[in-house]
């Protein structure tokens, strides 16, 4: 079995001296009068995730003004805007710049926004390791029944699983589907607790952790002998809705889904008809078609899935890691190169 090498807790997911690709930003002397003045918004929906006023204080010394903006302050003082939330009115503020906190930005509108002259950059590749865990913590908490336990401690009933309910991780297997930050997150600590661990990649080189990788197309083959399918990919208009019924019916009926990537990217009532015809084992969620995942969800009420609200890359670094974003993206900017984690 290939080992793996440790990753950092958390790298870019572009090389700071490696240009991105895209539109290059202004000259040298457009940015440095940028700078010389520059206001950088802290939008208050980051604080769905870590305080505003936290974030604020770390990115202090970073630009002459940071301020929190709220729903109904003006941004026209903003040069740079850093955000959880997407809304229209960014798009008139004559911003330079905007900042996802997350990694996922499906939710702007990239051909307006490339329209209009305004940079989006994202958070990727600060998720892997803490990601990597919960996808992994989900796999021990199916493997040990640990969320059986939880549920009996929750009605205050002491029962022992049956003799053959529980099982060790290290000869079982895991196909991590998506081989970017996240999934090589994910791989490196499943292939550490010693399982056999195949991947899925649009392009299938070798991957640290990973003993095959396979092209998206050998999909149902890759899946069908894991005993954990894990998925780590971006939603785009390839990957929604890859996950149906014919790739459950891939799957082994003992198989577990484990998806910390972005709901759209399963058909969820695929899922639960797989669920209820028992050609799945289980599923760990943490993203949803719909988030908050409705109170009228019957995901809710199955003792096979673990359900957790789009909080796999929570944790109390967040804010310093992406202010290690912002930071050095302002640098650049000063300097007139090329922003790191650039998507448009």
């Amino acid at each position: 079995m290939t080992r793996a090498v440790p990753e950092p807790p958390f790298a870019y997911a572009t090389p700071p001296t490696t240009a991105v690709a895209g539109r290059l930003l202004p000259p040298a002397s457009e940015a440095d009068a940028m700078s010389d003045s520059s206001t950088v918004g802290i939008h208050d929906s980051v604080t769905d995730v870590f305080p505003a006023p936290v974030f604020r204080d770390e990115l202090a010394d970073a630009a002459p003004d940071v301020r929190i903006v709220s729903d109904g302050d003006d941004l026209a003082p903003c040069d740079a805007l850093v955000t959880f939330r997407y809304e229209d009115r960014f798009l008139s503020a004559d911003l330079d710049w905007i900042h996802s906190i997350q990694a996922g930005v499906d939710r702007f509108p990239f051909d307006t926004l490339r329209e209009r002259g305004i940079t989006l950059t994202n958070s990727t590749g600060i998720h892997g390791d803490v990601v990597g865990e919960t996808a992994v913590g989900l796999m021990l908490a199916f493997a040990r029944r640990l969320h059986v336990h939880r549920s009996h401690q929750e009605r205050g009933e002491w029962h022992k699983p049956a003799w053959d309910d529980a099982f060790p991780l290290r000869r079982e297997s895991a196909c991590v589907v998506g081989l970017g930050t996240l999934g090589r997150g994910i791989a490196t600590r499943a292939s550490a607790l010693g399982m056999d661990v195949t991947g899925v990649k649009r392009t299938p080189v070798p991957v640290d952790g990973v003993d095959r990788v396979s092209p998206p197309e050998r999909l149902h083959e890759a899946v069908a002998d894991a005993r954990f399918v894990a998925l780590a990919v971006p939603l785009t208009d390839d990957t929604e809705g890859m996950m149906s019924t014919a790739e459950f019916g891939a799957m082994r009926d003992d198989a577990y889904l484990i998806n910390v990537a972005r709901g759209p990217v399963v058909d969820q009532a695929a899922l639960v008809d797989a669920l209820d015809a028992g050609e799945l084992a289980g599923a760990g969620l943490d993203v949803f078609e719909t988030e908050p995942l409705p109170a009228e969800s019957t995901l809710w009420n199955r003792e096979e899935v673990i359900v957790t609200p789009h909080a796999a890359g929570f944790n109390d670094e967040y804010y310093e890691r992406v202010a290690t974003i912002v930071r050095e993206n302002l640098r650049r900017f000063d300097a007139g190169e090329s922003l790191t984690n650039r998507v448009v």
